[in-house]
């Protein structure tokens, strides 16, 4: 007698995954990552939002993590100038003058608690006997790192243009309250201006490079279309250069570690790297000079105007911090004019300037050689002249 088995297979839509059933993976098979079930999902993470975030867009009072551990926060820099508001002639008391002024920022309109003593730098002008009665004797920089206070209101439209619009009303209202005040010091008063410098105001960079452009394609007399009359080099004063450096090389910043720190802005196309040791010199004569090679200078040059235009607005007007260390480097950036990579790939290489000057030596030397001989023909000549004129003198003598 034969036995009949029957296998009994499960419906066709058993076997179809669903959200009820999902397929279980093993612990040690690696899942696929689908970039766009996860674009498609709202996330959390700081970094996704960072990234997903443009950078011409980011306000002003958020703080950038970028590479290598380092990070762009927001502070408030203000120029100081410092000039006498009475007829006495007695000398600048920095540290009188310092402690008057943090108690002003400390106290009501400003109400600034939050500034520390370091964040206040003053430095007495020299030879102030010398200057005249309209010339400034002190100078300073004031620097408001604690923005914390500036949020937008629940439920507003455009988060970031309303942060951007009150940090600029606040900032506005800060240089107002300071400019023109007097500080009585013992009976000495001094009058104060405050000013915003240009690195820290994106938008005074801005209109400068538009009326830069504007005005070169007025004058140009090669037509040039206005998507190529715009900026795409940053340049970057100040920053450490341990910071940029290879872990072998810890006291010169690398090139490759540099490329890699700015492309978090966008793409590059050039990137150069030099030591800044000609910044304790624009600086003013109290200032103490750098250590050569402390401080390094970078150009970056973007594929886009997009990506400079992101960069600029993310770089003014903040610090670099690293992760792990209390240093709060305030560095300075601005926009290249002048065309730095353009005119160094029309510069010639260093073989090419050996070259030229050895040919330089070759063509002295022969001016040298032909010089003398010049010289030696001149001197024959005029010898034959003088032996000639005093032959024909002694025939004409013995003639007559």
């Amino acid at each position: 007698m034969k036995t009949r088995l029957r296998i009994r297979f499960p419906p066709k839509h058993a076997l179809t995954p669903t959200s009820s059933n999902p397929i279980q993976t093993q612990p040690n098979q690696p899942s696929q990552f689908n970039p766009t079930a996860s674009m498609s999902g709202t996330t959390t993470t700081t970094t996704t939002k960072t990234l997903r975030q443009p950078l011409s867009s980011l306000p002003p009072t958020e703080t950038l993590q970028i590479d290598h551990g380092l990070s762009l926060s927001p502070r408030v820099k203000l120029l100081l100038t410092f000039f006498r508001a009475d007829a006495t002639v007695r000398p600048v008391d920095e540290w009188k003058l310092k402690n008057a002024l943090l108690s002003f920022l400390r106290s009501p309109p400003l109400s600034l608690t939050q500034v520390p003593d370091d964040d206040l730098l003053l430095r007495r002008l020299p030879d102030l006997h010398k200057r005249k009665r309209d010339e400034a004797v002190a100078t300073g920089t004031l620097y408001i790192r604690d923005l914390g206070f500036i949020k937008a209101a629940d439920g507003e439209n455009g988060e970031e243009e309303m942060l951007r619009k009150r940090f600029l009303d606040w900032r506005e209202s800060v240089v107002e309250k300071l400019s023109g005040i007097e500080l009585n010091i013992e009976g000495v008063k001094f009058k104060m201006t405050v000013d915003v410098p240009v690195s820290d105001d994106f938008e005074k960079m801005k209109k400068s490079w538009e009326e830069f452009y504007a005005f070169k394609s007025n004058n140009s007399s090669n037509f040039m279309r206005s998507s190529e009359q715009k900026p795409d080099t940053i340049i970057v004063r100040g920053v450490p250069s341990r910071w940029f450096a290879e872990p072998l090389v810890p006291s010169k910043a690398s090139q490759m570690v540099t490329h890699t720190i700015f492309s978090v802005f966008g793409k590059i196309r050039n990137i150069n790297v030099s030591s800044d040791d000609n910044q304790s010199n624009e600086a003013d004569d109290t200032k103490v000079d750098l250590v050569s090679g402390l401080n390094c200078k970078i150009w970056v040059r973007f594929e886009t105007y997009d990506d400079f235009y992101g960069a600029m607005n993310v770089l003014c007007s903040r610090s670099m911090q690293k992760e792990g260390s209390r240093l709060k480097v305030d560095y300075d950036v601005t926009w290249d004019r002048d065309n730095f990579f353009r005119s160094s790939q029309q510069k010639p290489s260093q073989p090419q300037l050996k070259e030229k000057e050895r040919g330089r030596e070759i063509k002295r030397e022969r001016d040298r050689q032909r010089g003398s001989q010049h010289l030696l023909m001149e001197h024959s000549r005029n010898s034959n002249r003088l032996h000639a004129n005093f032959d024909n003198a002694r025939r004409k003598r013995f003639k007559d």
